[in-house]
């Protein structure tokens, strides 16, 4: 008789307790995040990121108001912005914007170019309930699968410079004893778990292949109110830099792919950085100095400016 009290009053405090649990898989990133001695910012635009799986797509779906589209370009823009290394220009609310600046009258917008454009899709969605259930315990396992593919355009050649598939998965587990507990229903969260741990998988990745790239200045002005650049602190730049000058090599068409490729050019001067004005990344700019060589003022559109690899 005792020993069967003891099992009921054991069993009883099981009943009460319910468990459960979130787990986000994400695997080692592809490659390693490579350490950058200068934090020239590069300009990075999301052009689009469409949802190409058949999740979600019934009878009143829009492409063009696709709310997991929305949702993996916020989750990518924050990545990026978290890393501190991309000034990132907004393309997907364009017409949002540019409503607003003729209802604020405001002429003075420029419109800035990017260096690199990101065009993104969900190629995969799915998830699935798994219920394991005994005499005294259940369980139930809801698991979302996200498969999502990034490609990177470098502007000034059109050329796809890095393309990669990357897949996440998030998983939430609940379970109760003899019947008692709180029974989950589904998770919404776990659509954004999976997508986000997918995009963490790529955003290593990106931040790699634009880094990788030289970073590029070019001339304003040359005259005898001095020598401008454009860039300036929200680039990185700061008073006292030296960066190279380049004269921009020959510009031939290859016959084999017909794109138009430029021979490398040649360091004719460097210079340094006197002062840095502006207050945003579209009025920017920096005073600089030669230390070494020069150039034709007459042809500021020959030159370049980049920065000298340590």
């Amino acid at each position: 008789m005792k020993r069967n009290l003891i099992l009921i009053t054991m069993l009883l405090i099981a009943a009460g307790c319910t468990t459960q649990q979130q787990i986000v898989k994400v695997e080692p990133q592809v490659q390693e995040v490579k350490k950058v001695e200068q934090s020239l910012k590069r300009k990075v635009a999301i052009a689009r990121f469409s949802n190409e799986s058949q999740y979600a797509k019934g009878v009143f779906y829009s492409k063009e108001n696709d709310p997991m589209g929305k949702q993996a370009v916020d989750i990518l823009s924050a990545k990026l912005a978290s890393t501190n290394k991309f000034i990132l220009l907004e393309r997907q609310d364009m017409d949002k914007l540019s409503e607003e600046i003729k209802i604020a009258g405001n002429e003075g917008y420029q419109n800035v170019g990017a260096d690199y454009l990101i065009i993104g899709s969900i190629t995969e969605f799915g998830r699935k309930n798994v219920t394991d259930q005994n005499a005294f315990s259940r369980s139930k396992v809801q698991t979302v699968q996200a498969g999502v593919n990034i490609r990177l355009i470098d502007v000034s050649t059109g050329q796809i410079i890095y393309s990669e598939e990357a897949k996440g998965e998030a998983e939430t587990t609940n379970k109760t004893v003899m019947g008692l507990g709180e029974r989950a229903d589904y998770d919404a969260t776990l659509s954004d778990k999976a997508i986000s741990a997918a995009i963490s998988k790529l955003v290593e990745n990106v931040i790699n292949n634009c880094m990788d790239r030289p970073w590029k200045s070019y001339f304003l002005t040359y005259d005898d109110n001095g020598i401008i650049i454009s860039g300036g602190k929200s680039q990185g730049l700061k008073v006292g830099d030296n960066y190279e000058v380049v004269e921009k090599g020959k510009s031939i068409k290859n016959p084999q792919t017909g794109m138009m490729i430029e021979l490398p050019g040649k360091t004719v001067g460097k210079i340094k950085i006197d002062t840095i004005g502006g207050d945003t990344p579209q009025n920017e700019f920096s005073m600089v100095s030669f230390t070494e060589g020069g150039i034709d003022k007459m042809n500021l559109n020959n030159y370049f400016i980049k920065e000298i690899k340590k």
